[in-house]
């Protein structure tokens, strides 16, 4: 059983945001409570890993954290000689994901490795999944990471990129950074723990617009990009090679 998430209830100086221990801890709790849809994600991962995961190829989760993508795609890829290569620079992440792992009873082989996402090779992927991911990745990679991935993608494969987002109207950007607040104080953060969280994360998490995202990856050659998902400044994206 997960713990409930209570991070950002102490007082004193907040630190950046890190994903160790305390945080593997508490994720599935924090990031159940903090994303809006987060399961509605997860959950269409896999089908869409059902329809576009093709046989004899690799699936890469890339940030994999705790592995709730790479379970979905686990239970959902019907294409023959089709395994998972997961990935998260975090040991506390990876530690927990192996165990959720070795309790699942699916038999599609799936890989864990503790690194930097950037420093690993994509190669015969049919699907890759960025499930709030580069988000984390600073601005001056990110280019070089799509373009990795395109270039490791079979024709027609798919890349899944699901980030919190950045409205260019800065209107509709209060409002929606007002909306997601309140999802929060409706699943039981207190302000405090909302403006404590924040300070912690604004330095680590840089979001972009969708429009930045869009240019980036038609840039990287994928032919085709749609938002499939959105609610609030959360989305999630689709692009085909």
């Amino acid at each position: 059983m997960q713990d409930k998430d209570t991070l950002f209830q102490q007082d004193g100086p907040v630190a950046d945001f890190v994903f160790d221990e305390k945080v593997a801890a508490v994720f599935t709790d924090m990031i159940n409570r903090s994303v809006p849809g987060y399961a509605s994600i997860i959950t269409q991962i896999g089908t869409l890993a059902e329809r576009y995961a093709q046989t004899d190829s690799l699936c890469y989760d890339l940030g994999c954290s705790l592995g709730a993508a790479t379970l979905a795609l686990r239970h959902n890829i019907r294409a023959q000689g089709c395994s998972i290569i997961a990935i998260d620079n975090s040991p506390a992440m990876i530690a927990r994901c192996q165990a959720l792992i070795d309790s699942d009873d699916s038999t599609v082989p799936v890989e864990l490795h503790c690194a930097d996402i950037l420093d690993v090779a994509i190669n015969n992927a049919s699907l890759v999944v960025l499930n709030f991911t580069l988000q984390f990745v600073t601005l001056a990679e990110r280019d070089v990471l799509i373009r990795k991935i395109h270039a490791g993608l079979r024709p027609g494969g798919m890349l899944i990129l699901s980030e919190k987002i950045h409205f260019e109207d800065e209107s509709l950007n209060t409002l929606f950074i007002d909306l997601h607040h309140r999802f929060k104080q409706q699943n039981g953060y207190s302000a405090t723990e909302i403006s404590r969280k924040r300070a912690a994360i604004e330095n680590v998490l840089v979001p972009e617009t969708l429009r930045t995202h869009e240019q980036r990856i038609k840039a990287a050659g994928f032919s085709s990009f749609a938002v499939w998902f959105q609610c609030f400044n959360f989305a999630s994206m689709v692009a085909v090679k």
